[in-house]
C-alpha cells in the first residue's frame, strides 16, 4: 500500500498586533509612532466603519474565524506561518521605521489557537522592538511549545532549520530567511555576535548557492524541505527573472516547497519540476480592514494553502487554496464572485510560469502545470 500524502498548511503574514491585539483579552499599550495613526484602537474603528461593530474582548480564536474549521477538516501534518509580529511587552520602538508590530505576550493564545508547528521569524517586523523584544519573542514562543526559524540570538541560531517530525518517519524541515527587498534593514542581519534574522542580500546566484548548501547539509532521507523566504514589495504580481531563477535553484538543490511571503496579496503560484513555488502567499490575519489604497490588488482577499506532497520524494500531489476575507476582524469564506476574481487574476499571472489556476468543485482553487 502506498503511503498517504503528507499535508502541509502554509500561510503568509500573520499580524496579530495593533487592532488585533486591542480586541483580545489582554491589549497592550495602544500607542503607535506612525505618521497618520497614533492609537492602535483607530484600526478597530476603520474596520467597524466598513463592516459594523467588532466585539471586545473577543475569544482568542476570533481573528482566525473560518480558517480553523478548514484546518480541522484538513488535519495537516505540519502548519507553517510567517509570524510578522513581535511577542513582547519589552524593548523600545526600533528607530527609522514607520510601522511597528507587537502583541502582548498574554495574548499568545490567539496564535496557539491555530496550532502552528513553525513560526517563521525572518521578516521585517520581528525586531520592531529591538534585541530585547526579539529575545522575549523567542522566549515566549519556546515556552508555548512553538518552533521558530529565521531569527535568533546569533547567526547559527537564526539559520538553524526548524524540524517537525512526521508520522512517515521523516521530517518537515523549514529553513527560513529574508531579503532587504521586503523591508528588512541590513542592520538586522544576525551575526556571530549579534541577534537578528537570517538575511541574504537578494535573489542572486551566490545567495542561492549559499542557501542550497545549507539545505543539503540539513536534509536527511525522508525529509520534506520548505525554503521559506520573506522577499519583494508589498504589492505587485510580477515575479522578476532573478526571483524565478532563485526559486528554481532552490528546487534544483532539493527544496520541495518554496514558501514566499511579504506581499499583502497573493502572488502567482508555480509548479516547477513537480514542486510548488509560492512566490507570495499574501497576508492571512491582520488589521487592514477598512484601510484605503491599493484596492486594485484586493488585499482584502486571503488564501489558506493546503499542500499535499508525496512522502519520501516531496513531489506535489495536490494543492487547495481556500479563499477567505476579513469581516469585523475575523476571517470568513470569500464570496463566489470574489473567488472567481482571484482565480482569474492569479491564473493570468501564473500562466507566465507555465502554470494554471483552476476552480475546484468545493469552491477552492488549485494549480497545475499547463502541459
Amino acid at each position: 500500500m502506498p503511503e498517504a500524502p503528507v499535508t502541509l498548511f502554509l500561510a503568509g503574514d500573520v499580524m496579530l498586533a495593533r487592532g488585533i491585539d486591542q480586541i483580545l483579552p489582554h491589549p497592550g499599550d495602544p500607542a503607535l509612532r506612525e505618521t497618520c495613526v497614533h492609537d492602535a484602537r483607530d484600526y478597530i474603528a476603520l474596520a467597524e466603519a466598513v463592516n459594523g461593530p467588532v466585539p471586545r474582548p473577543v475569544d482568542p480564536a476570533w481573528p482566525w474565524g473560518a480558517a480553523l474549521p478548514v484546518l480541522e477538516r484538513a488535519a495537516p501534518d505540519a502548519r507553517v506561518v510567517n509570524l510578522e509580529t513581535a511577542v513582547t511587552a519589552d524593548g523600545d520602538f526600533a528607530p527609522g521605521k514607520g510601522i511597528h508590530y507587537r502583541m502582548h505576550p498574554a495574548n499568545l493564545p490567539c496564535l496557539t489557537a491555530a496550532r502552528p508547528d513553525v513560526c517563521v521569524l525572518a521578516n521585517n517586523h520581528v525586531l520592531d522592538f529591538g534585541p530585547a523584544g526579539l529575545a522575549e519573542t523567542l522566549r515566549r514562543l519556546a515556552a508555548a511549545g512553538l518552533r521558530t526559524a529565521g531569527a535568533g540570538p546569533d547567526a547559527p541560531a537564526a539559520w538553524r532549520p526548524a524540524a517537525v517530525p512526521l508520522r512517515t518517519g521523516g521530517r518537515v524541515l523549514v529553513l527560513a530567511f529574508g531579503m532587504p527587498s521586503s523591508g528588512i534593514p541590513l542592520g538586522w542581519a544576525a551575526t556571530a555576535e549579534r541577534p537578528g534574522v537570517a538575511l541574504v542580500p537578494g535573489p542572486t546566484g551566490a545567495a542561492a548557492a549559499d542557501v542550497a548548501d545549507r539545505l543539503r547539509q540539513a536534509r536527511r532521507p525522508g525529509d520534506i524541505v520548505v525554503a521559506s523566504v520573506h522577499w519583494g514589495p508589498n504589492h505587485g504580481y510580477t515575479v522578476t527573472r532573478d526571483e524565478a531563477r532563485f526559486a528554481h535553484a532552490l528546487v534544483d538543490a532539493g527544496a520541495d516547497i518554496v514558501h514566499g511571503h511579504s506581499s499583502h496579496h497573493p502572488r502567482p503560484p508555480e509548479v516547477y519540476r513537480g514542486r510548488l513555488v509560492l512566490y507570495g502567499c499574501g497576508d492571512l490575519v491582520n488589521d487592514f480592514e477598512g484601510i484605503d489604497g491599493h484596492e486594485s490588488y484586493r488585499d482584502d482577499l486571503r488564501l489558506l494553502y493546503l499542500v499535499r506532497v508525496e512522502p519520501g520524494t516531496g513531489r506535489l500531489t495536490g494543492l487547495r487554496m481556500v479563499p477567505l476575507r476579513p469581516r469585523r476582524m475575523r476571517l470568513e469564506p470569500a464570496t463566489p464572485e470574489d473567488t472567481a476574481w482571484l482565480r482569474a487574476t492569479l491564473d493570468t499571472h501564473a500562466r507566465r510560469h507555465a502554470t494554471r489556476v483552476d476552480p475546484a468543485p468545493d469552491g477552492t482553487l488549485t494549480a497545475r502545470p499547463l502541459s
